[in-house]
């Protein structure tokens, strides 16, 4: 992250020199006061001010996610590359390497949790709603296809019996998965309940 740190007499003209280095303007920039002093200059009826700041440019949500990511596959020890992918409303973030099982977790919880936690670190204090979705090795795209089987296969015995039934927890973009493969199909309808992270899908008879 490029940064720059200016002493002047007051925090406007420091900051105004600090844009015109980095050669942006002030709403790309993140400012810290590193030190502000007022003495009495050699007159001692003079006041002399002084200010410093280190003005530096924000990373945008997707580099912030990405250099996150990296500093905590490196923490794990696990040696892998990420590749950046964007679509309308959505930064997916694909982990390829070794050891991915260990990254995946059990039922994808470790890396629920870590999409969890990036999530909510690069929106603090950023309008950006881009939601980053992390997959490791193709485990999301698995997952997806396994979550469509079990979605309609229970709402074909639902249909059958017309009896409800509740999906084990999920997290709520699994939900979101198994309510649009879902929405068209005839003779059930969907729903959750609870709270996370217990929320669970019920799926029942359409009457």
């Amino acid at each position: 992250m490029k940064s720059v740190e200016v002493v002047a007499k007051t925090r406007e003209e420091a900051l105004e020199i600090a844009l015109k280095e980095l050669n942006v303007d002030e709403s790309q920039v993140k400012v810290e006061v590193l030190e502000e002093s007022a003495s009495k200059g050699l007159l001692s009826f003079l006041n002399v001010s002084k200010i410093k700041l280190r003005v530096s440019i924000k990373e945008d949500i997707t580099e912030k996610a990405t250099r996150l990511l990296r500093e905590i596959l490196v923490n794990m020890g696990i040696s892998a590359q990420v590749e950046v992918f964007k679509r309308p409303g959505y930064i997916n973030l694909n982990v390829n390497g070794d050891n991915m099982g260990r990254l995946i977790g059990r039922h994808g919880k470790t890396l629920n949790a870590l999409q969890y936690l990036i999530n909510i670190a690069v929106h603090k204090d950023n309008k950006d709603t881009d939601r980053i979705i992390i997959d490791a090795a193709g485990y999301r795209r698995r997952r997806e296809e396994n979550l469509e089987r079990l979605a309609l296969s229970i709402a074909d015995r639902v249909k059958r019996k017309g009896r409800k039934e509740i999906l084990y927890p999920m997290p709520p973009q699994e939900r979101r998965i198994v309510h649009l493969i879902l929405q068209d199909y005839n003779g059930v309808i969907t729903y959750s309940e609870g709270e996370d992270p217990r929320r669970r899908i019920v799926i029942s008879p359409e009457k």
